[in-house]
């Protein structure tokens, strides 16, 4: 087995294995290139996109600057409009459905370390150092017609459903189902989101 495939799998995996090393590198040139491209320039963009991102549908809007681990673990729906300074590290899998608002500076983690140093790290070697920093993954899934608040960060393993908004400076740390507003630290469902008429409706 692989240590991307571990990675995938949500196993231990070496991060310093040279052909994830590879893939890291490459992605961080690809973001070079995608946050320096001419503003005006979608063929380029579009270029940068289809080497970089693991699968998208149509009509993505991704405003720069944009940050990510590996790119090729990350996959958008159709109508997806990414607002800049989002950071997705994307060592486990990144699924965001159709219609998503995402605002500027989120952040989306798949990745995280046992939380003993002795776990984290093991033995030291001879001269001091370590073998590798233990690191696991757990893939966050987004589903349709969700729109995140400016500055939330989602913890891996978290599953958002559809129709959903995320506040303003949330920390997801669980699943929100779908239908729903939530915010806060730890981001909690607050109400129902339904259609404005359907709520007149209710209250008169």
């Amino acid at each position: 087995m692989t240590e991307r495939e571990k990675m995938l799998a949500g196993l231990l995996y070496d991060c310093g294995d040279l052909e994830l090393l590879a893939q890291w590198h490459g992605a961080k040139d690809l973001v070079r290139d995608y946050n320096r491209a001419d503003s005006q320039d979608l063929a380029e963009k579009d270029r940068i996109l289809s080497q970089l991102l693991g699968g998208r549908g149509k009509n993505l809007w991704i405003t720069p600057p944009f940050f990510v681990d590996y790119g090729c673990n990350i996959f958008f729906g159709n109508n997806c409009e990414i607002n800049l300074n989002c950071v997705f590290l994307d060592s486990g899998r990144i699924t965001v459905g159709n219609n998503a608002l995402i605002a500027p500076g989120v952040q989306i983690y798949t990745a995280f370390h046992p939380a003993h140093p002795a776990d984290r790290f093991g033995e030291p070697k001879e001269d001091g150092s370590f073998g590798f920093r233990k690191t696991l993954t757990a893939p966050v899934s987004i589903g349709d017609n969700v729109w995140i608040g400016g500055g939330a960060v989602i913890l891996p393993g978290v599953t958002i459903g559809d129709n959903v908004v995320i506040g303003a400076g949330s920390v997801v740390t669980k699943d929100i189902p779908s239908n729903t507003i939530a915010c806060g630290n730890p981001c909690r469902t607050v109400r129902e989101n339904r259609p404005a008429e359907t709520r007149k409706e209710k209250t008169t």
